[in-house]
């Protein structure tokens, strides 16, 4: 059903037990060409919102895989409200699911009516948060991704300036939710670390397009010489993107660049015209494979696999070098 990357990505997740999951070179682990997946099911997935690109497209192609085996698939959107989500769980209960996959707003505010499905009978997903009512989390070691994302940066900087050389940077972050500030905060020490020689200038809260534009055009006028940029996330980037393209027109200065995750259209088509986007640390592959993972490994669980209760996903650089692989979905 998947790519070769697809492959890969599935023998990593399935290599449980060591707290994070190696990204393999063989994919003879179990995948789930060798876990019938049931069929019949009746699936419920509860999401921040659906505005989200990238969240979109993992929807998409979980209601593909679902087809595909027979099972049925609901997906509701909170926007971003969590008594809304609140709601949409319970009723996902009411009406007999027998599986929720659900991206919390607030795990807290989510821990009893999660506890209230599992009492049910329901296998509990749980994506991008560590709760204690679920069957597993589908977890990102935040701070590692933050770390990730620094590091490209600092090998951008150590190849384009000399070590003495003082590197204006700007950090997009988002320390209103706590998963996101742990990103920011791997990125700003790796940074410490890794390229002393980079001066952040400007850090400030982005988590869409909108944001990034508008908070990149005002850094732009107080600060012209703005070599890096890091963000928290895929939306940031994008933004950040358009005000560099406006500021620099059609000359993309081989010495400016952005570092981000989530491989979102606007990041690909940035590596694929050559602009500002040097670097994306995809978690797990782009959306529709994240989509497709997250499915079957709550699919192996239906069928009796033993998963971790924490999951991890894999950390991956993504460069125009190693791009057509990574976007590549059947």
């Amino acid at each position: 059903m998947k790519n070769g990357w697809m492959a890969i990505a599935l023998a990593a997740v399935t290599a449980l037990g060591t707290g994070t999951a190696a990204f393999a070179d063989s994919t003879e682990a179990t995948t789930e060409a060798e876990v019938q997946h049931p069929s019949g099911l009746k699936i419920g997935c509860a999401v921040q919102t659906l505005s989200n690109q990238v969240w979109a497209q993992q929807m998409d192609a979980i209601t593909k895989d679902s087809k595909a085996d027979g099972n049925s698939f609901t997906v509701v959107d909170c926007q971003e409200n969590a008594n809304t989500q609140m709601d949409q769980l319970e009723n996902f209960i009411t009406s007999g699911m027998d599986v929720i996959i659900v991206q919390p707003v607030d795990p807290d505010a989510i821990e009893d009516v999660c506890k209230q499905a599992l009492d049910a009978g329901i296998e509990v997903v749980c994506w991008d948060e560590e709760m204690t009512n679920s069957s597993f989390n589908w977890v990102i070691k935040n701070y590692d991704l933050g770390c990730a994302i620094g590091e490209q940066a600092a090998e951008f900087i150590a190849d384009k300036f000399s070590s003495d050389e003082e590197v204006e940077t700007v950090v997009l972050g988002y320390p209103q939710t706590p998963i996101l500030l742990e990103r920011e905060n791997g990125i700003i020490d790796t940074l410490k670390e890794k390229a002393p020689n980079a001066k952040i200038v400007a850090n400030q809260p982005a988590i869409d397009t909108t944001e990034g534009l508008n908070a990149m055009e005002t850094i732009l006028q107080a600060n012209p010489d703005v070599k890096v940029v890091c963000t928290i996330g895929g939306g940031g980037a994008a933004g950040a993107n358009e005000a560099l393209k406006g500021y620099y027109g059609d000359k993309v200065p081989d010495d400016v660049g952005i570092f981000s995750t989530d491989l979102t259209d606007e990041c690909i088509a940035s590596m694929q015209n050559g602009e500002f986007n040097r670097s994306c640390i995809a978690i797990t592959g782009n959306a529709y494979v994240c989509g497709d993972v997250v499915y079957d490994l709550a699919m192996q669980y239906a069928a009796g696999v033993k998963l971790d209760h924490d999951v991890y996903r894999d950390l991956v650089p993504v460069t125009p070098e190693n791009l057509d692989e990574m976007i590549a979905h059947d």
